[in-house]
């Protein structure tokens, strides 16, 4: 048997030699790309470009005014006595499934004189936004500055649950245990 004396490659030689080539490629993309830097442009070698990811800021609807249009009229149906309790849950978040509960809201000699005005509605998402307004009994304001929340249901801006409870908590009353 004939034993021949070649040398061994050192067990690390095929990952330098997979660094060599990844770093050969580094280095060639800039100028593949078009990218130059004077580091680049003069055969010395430079950190490889960096990428910056730009996430535009969480926008509001695509209709921002019209949008706000619909929230203030909404808002305002909804907390007007004269409004009816199957047109108060079309403009409640889940709504179709209070509907006992938005008719003992609107029972009583104070919710006969309630009304609100929007004061103001900043967009929190596209189906979301945060509605300021004043709450009034009569002529008097109640609750002024007021904030509540509106959601985007089923193509329509609607009065949060969350602020639903807020006010059922509120006024004293419990409101059921699995709605809150």
């Amino acid at each position: 048997m004939v034993l021949s004396r070649r040398p061994r490659a050192h067990p690390r030689a095929p990952a330098r030699a997979a660094a060599c080539t990844a770093a050969a490629v580094l280095l060639a993309l800039p100028a593949a790309a078009g990218w130059s830097s004077p580091a680049v442009a003069a055969g010395a070698p430079g950190p490889p470009p960096t990428a910056v990811l730009v996430l535009p800021a969480a926008p509001g609807p695509a209709d921002p005014e019209a949008a706000k249009a619909q929230i203030e009229k909404n808002w305002t149906a909804f907390f007007d006595p004269k409004t009816p309790t199957d047109e108060k849950a079309e403009l409640l978040e889940h709504g179709d499934l209070l509907k006992v509960l938005l008719d003992g809201f609107s029972a009583g000699a104070e919710a006969a004189k309630t009304s609100v005005k929007v004061t103001d509605v900043t967009f929190t998402s596209p189906t979301g936004a945060e509605v300021t307004y004043d709450l009034k009994v009569g002529d008097e304001t109640v609750l002024p500055g007021s904030k509540g929340s509106v959601v985007f249901e089923d193509g329509v801006w609607k009065v949060s649950l969350k602020t639903l409870c807020a006010l059922v908590e509120l006024s004293g009353a419990e409101a059921p245990p699995l709605l809150c």
